[in-house]
């Protein structure tokens, strides 16, 4: 503040900024040349003479940039940040009870799961179904893509039905997408039961009545909604037409928003997670196959793994098919995998469940349809993990039936993967979100979702690091992607991954009855001390001390050698 006064006197009360133009700035110097010692002194006091200041702004910006070239090529940078980032980001209120808790994170149960439930109960202000006959008009509904797409169009049909104050018919399935499966709503679910448990929220019908039928002189009105409509535009555009005609809305998949009010997530949750349910055939197939899987060990790891041909092929990706595959793709497969757009292949799957401590011993139900390069792509993975099963595998004549529909094949996964103790995903496609969607809504079962943006990184940068640093630094990447409660954020995401409105904690109440209880895993939740933070990830006792002894495999060009965690040589060699 002195300097500052000084220099308004020198100035003669005015100060003078730095834009003077150069013809002024040749004048001052020899003005200068000329000034007395003191009249010197209050001349170095003038605002034109203080150096320009660089914005923080701009520094941060460079050596973020600097930074982010680093990790593009090396991948080690990246994680580390990640790993930093979790730290400096704002913890949930479990994170807030010891100031100096950082758990482990037990790679087969959160810790936190039993502190929270789904809750899609109708709100007090939530008014009971309209009645068929003095609703607004029949709504039906043509879906599209595979189940789980369609299983998002007929989620979102039933609220958009409630929106228009509409009855729903029975939404139609889509016959003529890439896996052709002529299985119609009653093959797939049990359409009495899901018109029953929705009955005080949606008018549903089977089909138009007939009576209706013969009174229309042309065919029902089809139109198709932009996609993530607002509720605004139904009432607007779609709502005058149904007032005239019966109304079909065609390809219907995402064509809601999905940011609605809480009633109507709500609304969303209980038909997605409790309506629709599958027939009573494809229920108890899918539990034998969850009970054979429990007969051979306690717990088990789902792996949806879609690696099909021609999933592949629209994903812009490469996975080794020589020049004409990389000529045949429009997009840029560097690129793309670099954004964390490519799909993991099996084996980066196989080497991220080691990498996170799951040893050899765990057993993994695989959901997938064709493998793209079919048993040599799964070999890696099959080595890593030699408890490997699948549907085949495990219900043999029994799917015999089932096998010429690809979307009652789907729904066998579907329950697997449900059921199991962790579930692991390799791309981030319509299963991969509803699945992680209802795991959270019951109870925040395990669920790995890769962050294929930083890993892509580590992967490419493999063979330049031993296998403790490769495993850390994965542990790393996947903080946030661990299906922990503290992910759930509203407004993050689709809905149908992340059902925010539909989880709730429990009450202080309950916290206080476990703890008095002496629940045996809350004090360590709450109060962990620092001997049982050393690791970040807990797995089993045999995957802590060691991956595998010197078990090399060949893979290609490229030999496998997972190592000791005491042995400093490189994880993968040329």
């Amino acid at each position: 503040m002195v300097v500052a006064n000084k220099a308004w006197r020198c100035s003669g009360g005015v100060l003078v900024n730095n834009l003077a133009a150069e013809i002024l700035q040749q004048q001052k110097q020899k003005q200068k040349q000329q000034l007395s010692p003191q009249q010197l002194h209050c001349w170095n006091y003038q605002p034109w003479r203080r150096r320009p200041v660089v914005p923080w702004t701009a520094v941060c910006g460079l050596l973020l940039f600097a930074v982010g070239l680093i990790s593009l090529f090396t991948g080690h940078v990246a994680s580390d940040l990640e790993w930093y980032s979790q730290r400096l980001v704002k913890r949930t209120w479990y994170y807030k009870r010891d100031s100096s808790y950082r758990a482990p994170i037990d790679i087969w149960k959160s810790r936190f799961s039993n502190l929270y439930y789904g809750c899609s109960d109708r709100g007090p202000r939530f008014a009971p179904a309209v009645r068929e006959r003095f609703s607004n008009g029949y709504l039906l509904i043509a879906t599209s893509g595979g189940l789980n797409q369609q299983r998002t169009g007929i989620t979102d049909a039933v609220v958009v039905a409630r929106i228009l104050n509409a009855t729903l018919v029975v939404p139609e399935l889509d016959h003529h997408s890439y896996w052709k499966d002529d299985s119609d709503f009653v093959n797939i679910f049990d359409v009495d039961w899901f018109i029953s448990y929705l009955a005080k929220d949606v008018p549903i019908v089977k089909r138009v009545p007939e009576k209706v039928m013969r009174s229309m002189d042309k065919p029902p009105y089809t139109m198709r909604v932009p996609r993530k409509s607002e509720p605004d535009y139904y009432l607007e555009q779609v709502l005058p037409i149904l007032l005239r005609d019966v109304l079909q809305l065609t390809k219907f998949d995402y064509r809601l928003t999905s940011d609605l009010d809480e009633d109507l997530q709500k609304l969303r949750c209980r038909v997605n997670y409790h309506a629709l349910r599958f027939t009573k055939p494809i229920r108890n197939l899918g539990q034998r196959l969850v009970t054979r899987m429990r007969k051979m060990a306690k717990r088990f790891i789902a792996v949806h793994l879609r690696f099909e041909p021609d999933m592949l092929a629209f994903s812009g990706c490469y996975y080794g098919g020589g020049d004409k595959e990389r000529q045949d793709l429009e997009l840029s497969p560097d690129e793309e995998r670099t954004r964390g757009k490519c799909p993991l292949t099996p084996h980066e799957v196989g080497l991220l469940l080691r990498a996170l401590d799951f040893d050899n011993n765990t057993y993994l139900y695989v959901a997938s349809g064709e493998i793209y390069g079919g048993e040599e792509t799964l070999r890696p993975l099959k080595e890593l993990f030699p408890n490997f099963y699948t549907k085949e595998m495990l219900a043999g004549e029994e799917l015999k039936s089932l096998l010429p529909f690809s979307s009652r094949l789907a729904a066998i996964d579907y329950i697997v993967c449900d059921e199991s103790d962790v579930f692991v995903t390799n791309n981030n496609g319509n299963m991969a979100k509803i699945l992680a969607g209802r795991r959270r809504y019951m109870g925040h079962k395990r669920t790995i979702r890769p962050n294929a943006k930083r890993l892509s990184a580590l992967f490419s940068a493999r063979d330049k690091m031993d296998w403790n640093t490769f495993s850390r630094k994965v542990k790393s990447c996947q903080r946030g992607f661990m299906g922990e409660p503290e992910e759930m954020r509203p407004g993050r995401g689709e809905f149908h991954e992340y059902p925010s409105a539909c989880i709730c904690q429990k009450s202080s109440k309950f916290l206080a009855i476990n703890k008095n209880q002496g629940h045996k895993n809350f004090d360590r939740f709450l109060n962990a001390s620092a001997e049982e933070s050393t690791d970040e990830y807990t797995g089993t006792e045999q995957s802590r001390k060691s991956l595998l002894k010197q078990d090399k495999r060949s893979n290609g060009n490229k030999t496998i050698s997972i190592i000791e965690d005491n042995d400093h040589e490189d994880f993968l060699s040329d």
